[in-house]
């Protein structure tokens, strides 16, 4: 199975405007610790920074940001990623049968 994971052509892009970390992460109204760790690896996308992506670039669509890509593991191939498997919500109260959520 081929785990998928979110990443971003945020820097990339803040770059090519103004490259200073601080204003990205002002602009998009988290952290600058935040905005670093996502940068280094060290932390996953989360809602918090997609909806501050967005703030910061309103011009762009969500595609032209995000993208998926693939999580190689740690021996070159590809790992069992069973917390990405989807859960159905019945099994979160208060939300309707037949939709999905990723469990983690």
């Amino acid at each position: 199975m081929i785990t998928m994971i979110i990443k971003t052509r945020v820097f990339d892009l803040w770059e090519e405007s103004s490259g200073n970390l601080r204003d990205l992460a002002c602009a998009m109204g988290i952290s600058v610790s935040q905005v670093y760790r996502v940068r280094q690896g060290k932390r996953n996308i989360n809602q918090k920074f997609i909806a501050g992506a967005m703030r910061a670039f309103p011009g762009r669509k969500l595609d032209e940001l995000f993208y998926l890509g693939e999580l190689p593991d740690s021996n070159g191939g590809t790992p069992k990623a069973d917390f990405l498997q989807p859960q159905p919500y019945a099994a979160y109260p208060g939300f309707p049968d037949g939709q999905y959520r990723l469990r983690r």
